[in-house]
């Protein structure tokens, strides 16, 4: 892997994790990173998963902004559609994240209204770090009450969920190092929140066509300036990072 931007020279070795884990390291503040992955013509799923546009180079990027963050924030569909499983410990950062006083591994965080949830998935039966779902006080109670049975539920909006205060919950434990891995639904609706901080997008080297959603994807525009941070390249795969842009923040 090879860097192309930022241009000054950088000692950063990035075929190693611990390398990478120090040119995706996050800012000492509160940030919510995102980190997806897209065809050359911008569709997020290749026969309806995200693995297909994957690449070795991408799988661990993958891996070390989840051995960052503090709790991975996805969507249900997203954790239906793609098997999810729950957060695996890395020896190469226990001691990292010991000394910044994180859990073994990042807790999951299903976003969802509805509650369809399988909750025989190993999500539920057997995280190294509880699983929590965040929901809104007008989910099914039955769904709820049997969610609370094998998760940490988290309660943040009325009728729908409300995502700058499941974020601000978050916060209130603690995990300031956010990551949400999408699915485009959920993405477009933080961007749109305007909780987005960080865009982490891997460009895989393929045309896909059909009708795969974007990487954001809701029901009305939206215009968010980002800033490149950097750019690097493996076997034809661009790994971009775009930052929220310093005039948007004010």
């Amino acid at each position: 892997m090879r860097r192309l931007l930022p241009e000054t020279p950088d000692v950063t070795d990035l075929t190693s994790l611990a390398g990478l884990a120090e040119a995706y390291a996050y800012p000492d503040q509160p940030w919510l990173r995102a980190n997806m992955v897209s065809s050359l013509d911008g569709a997020s799923r290749l026969d309806g998963l995200s693995d297909g546009l994957s690449s070795e180079g991408d799988k661990r990027i993958f891996g070390v902004l989840r051995a960052l963050a503090d709790v991975v924030l996805v969507g249900a569909q997203t954790v239906r559609d793609e098997g999810y499983r729950p957060a695996r410990a890395r020896a190469e950062f226990a001691e990292a994240r010991a000394a910044r006083g994180q859990q073994p591994a990042a807790a999951i965080a299903i976003v969802t209204r509805s509650l369809d949830l399988d909750l025989e998935l190993p999500l539920f039966t057997e995280p190294l770090v509880p699983t929590l779902v965040i929901t809104c006080a007008g989910a099914p109670a039955d769904a709820l009450e049997a969610t609370r049975k094998v998760a940490d539920v988290v309660v943040a909006g009325e009728e729908q969920v409300d995502l700058p205060a499941a974020v601000a919950a978050l916060a209130g434990r603690g995990w300031t190092r956010l990551l949400t891995e999408g699915g485009p639904r959920l993405l477009g609706q933080l961007a749109a929140a305007g909780l987005l901080d960080e865009l982490c997008v891997t460009l895989a080297p393929l045309l896909a066509s059909g009708d795969a959603p974007r990487i954001t994807h809701g029901p009305d525009a939206l215009t968010q300036r980002m800033d490149l941070v950097s750019l690097l390249e493996e076997k034809g795969f661009l790994f971009a990072r775009y930052a929220r842009s310093v005039s948007s923040r004010t």
